[in-house]
This record gives C-alpha cells, structure tokens and sequence, in this order.
C-alpha cells in the first residue's frame, strides 16, 4: 500500500513527522525556558515564598 503513494507522498509524510518533531521539541525548550524564568524572577520567587513554603496562611 505505501508504494502506491509514490515519490511526492513519502516526502510528504516525511516532512510531516520532521514537523512534528520539530514541534514538539520547540515545546519543550518553550516550556523550560518559560518556567525558569517564572521560578527565578522577583515575582516568582515572592509568590513561591508566600503560597508554597507558607501554605498561603496569614499570621
């Protein structure tokens, strides 16, 4: 059956799974990115203090 979809399908097909690869590689270095810097900025740091070591509760 794939030989029927000759020369142009296959790189078709192969250029759709580079393409998705490729996506999903750019989420990854996104997301990381994102996320360190949410978790080292002044920001970050405030809320992680105040919500996560101190569960939110006021004194």
């Amino acid at each position: 059956m794939i030989s029927n979809i000759g020369t142009g399908g296959i790189v078709l097909f192969i250029n759709i799974i580079l393409l998705i690869v490729f996506l999903f590689i750019l989420y990854l270095v996104i997301s990381t990115a994102v996320r360190d810097g949410i978790n080292k900025s002044v920001v970050g740091k405030y809320i992680e203090k105040k919500y996560v070591d101190g569960q939110g509760k006021k004194d």
